[in-house]
């Protein structure tokens, strides 16, 4: 069978998983962003006694696969608490503690490394400090830190990929049961790989793009 074969004679298998592939990433994106925006906040205010653990906890999750925190979570943790969760629920849990972490680290440079001469200059103007946070900080750090949050939302994208192991009907997942029906790797994969490849390329590249831009941007 050629690829197009494959996508007319399977496409109700494909779209359905590429719905929960899309799904589970609008939810971990969603709590992610929103989480991490406010734990970096937080780090950024309060002082050492949130930063310090929030560090040891962004270690700890670099130094663990995905993987591993994936089955923690959905064998060993359930099992302690005597609780069965569905595993998508599971894999957005996972995913997102991830991407929480991760912008929030983001987030928290940003605001350590933000030119104080602006403030200083805003507040000569007389503006209040609502005023300067939400028309000079804030503008200038999601600009800055777009680009990298487009990253992270590549990384979790390929990471859902994991979340077959725990039998989630995702694309991949889905892409393996038709090839065990007709067996035929080489399309099959091929189609997932291109897939792939298109939607992250594309945000890799914007992200790439919008650094460049916000850069120049700065520094004139």
């Amino acid at each position: 069978m050629s690829v197009w074969e494959i996508l007319v004679k399977y496409h109700s298998q494909l779209l359905g998983g590429l719905e929960i592939t899309l799904w589970l990433c609008t939810a971990t994106y969603a709590i992610g962003l929103i989480a991490g925006v406010l734990i970096g906040v937080g780090r950024y205010r309060v002082g050492a006694w949130l930063d310090v653990p929030c560090r040891f906890i962004s270690v700890i999750l670099s130094a663990l696969p995905l993987i591993v925190l994936l089955f923690w979570l959905h064998y060993p943790l359930q099992y302690l608490l005597q609780v069965v969760i569905k595993p998508i629920y599971t894999s957005i849990a996972a995913l997102s503690i991830i991407m929480t972490f991760m912008v929030a680290d983001v987030v928290v440079e940003a605001l350590h490394s933000f030119p104080l001469e602006l403030i200083d200059a805003a507040r000569v103007t007389g503006m209040s400090k609502k005023q300067m946070a939400w028309r000079i900080q804030w503008p200038i750090i999601f600009r800055e830190i777009i680009p990298q949050l487009l990253f992270i939302m590549v990384v979790i994208l390929q990471g859902t990929l994991f979340t077959s192991l725990i039998s989630v009907e995702e694309i991949f997942r889905v892409a393996q049961q038709i090839n065990s029906d007709i067996y035929q790797p080489v399309q099959i994969y091929t189609t997932l790989a291109i897939f792939f490849i298109v939607i992250c390329s594309a945000l890799n590249l914007l992200g790439i793009y919008l650094k460049s831009r916000f850069k120049w941007k700065t520094s004139t």
